[in-house]
């Protein structure tokens, strides 16, 4: 790979992982190196970091190792990327909103390279309004996201929380350096996930079945190709339509990806896909798509799907990404 990786660890159990990680990225040949807030400190030593990235750990704003140069000014420009891994919901509060108070986040104010999020946390935090404003802050500032995966948590909870796997993430940071051609570079990707609900009243709302694999799959195949993806998750439908009409604004010439299900109901309003190139699954809307897939069920259930009068099959997500987004961009070069 041969590429320098500073990698932001800030204080969750997942930790443990980000040791694994650091030895991951090294034997795929990057030259990574480590930032430790004061509470990731309280789960790992600082060496551990040491041993596996062979370069100092830094955790002390003050503490300059080189008098010749500003500590965290030298590392955000020496890195090609940041990875913010595991990423609490208080780095990701502080970096949301400007917040330089540790070695983190100063870097991370001071970084022109990219910056990757990897969120780590229980499933409830991961779900607070304030956590997924935060998030979508984030989006909307260019940041980009490894998605947490589901599974048992330390804190006994099943759910969405786990920090992705360190070999997963080696993937994505190698894929992302890699030669291959990316057509996405520049452009802007809006992609709903999941289910998205309408409420009833102050106390209830509707919300479709999903579990947002094949949308998920289709943001992650958008960050390969090299695009800015801003991806929207279990939201208010109502919220989402307004989010929608001010990215039409604020990037004119992205594609929006809409895999998120919507209920079917007669109060659900009905998203606008009129003003900008869009990708359907089924879901009523405003105007006409460059492209609706249709299925039997909901696409993230369904074992095929059509496009066009061919059948394409969405037993594997990541397969079904691949192929629908080699027909996105054939369609739009035409």
């Amino acid at each position: 790979m041969n590429k320098n990786i500073l990698l932001c660890v800030s204080g969750g159990i997942a930790v443990y992982k980000a040791v694994a990680l650091v030895s991951k990225l090294s034997q795929a040949g990057a030259n990574v190196k480590v930032i430790m807030t004061t509470s990731a400190r309280q789960f790992v030593n600082p060496l551990s970091f040491q041993v596996m990235s062979k370069n100092d750990v830094y955790f002390d704003t003050f503490d300059e190792k080189e008098s010749s140069v500003i500590a965290h000014i030298d590392l955000a420009d020496w890195a090609d990327l940041i990875l913010v891994a595991p990423a609490t919901a208080n780095i990701i509060g502080k970096i949301a909103n400007g917040i330089a108070d540790d070695m983190v986040t100063t870097t991370l104010l001071a970084t022109t390279a990219p910056v990757w999020i990897a969120p780590a946390m229980n499933v409830h935090m991961y779900d607070h309004p304030a956590v997924k404003r935060n998030l979508d802050r984030l989006a909307t500032d260019g940041y980009q996201f490894i998605e947490p995966s589901e599974g048992f948590l330390a804190c006994g909870y099943v759910g969405k929380g786990r920090l992705e796997e360190p070999e997963k993430i080696t993937a994505l940071v190698t894929a992302f350096f890699s030669q291959q051609v990316k057509p996405l570079i520049g452009r802007t990707v809006i992609v709903t996930v999941g289910a998205l609900h309408v409420p009833l009243d102050d106390q209830h709302i509707i919300s479709p079945q999903a579990n947002g694999a094949i949308g998920q799959a289709l943001a992650n195949e958008a960050r390969m190709l090299g695009a800015h993806v801003i991806q929207i998750e279990n939201s208010n439908l109502y919220d989402v339509i307004e989010q929608l009409e001010a990215y039409k604004i604020q990037y004119p010439q992205s594609l929006f990806i809409h895999a998120a299900n919507v209920p079917s109901i007669k109060e659900t309003p009905t998203v606008s896909v009129e003003g900008i190139n869009a990708v359907t699954f089924g879901q009523k809307v405003h105007g006409k798509p460059m492209i609706s897939i249709l299925s039997d069920s909901w696409i993230d259930f369904s074992e095929k799907a059509q496009l066009n009068g061919q059948f394409l099959d969405t037993r594997n997500p990541k397969f079904f990404a691949q192929t629908l987004w080699s027909h996105i961009i054939k369609d739009e070069e035409q």
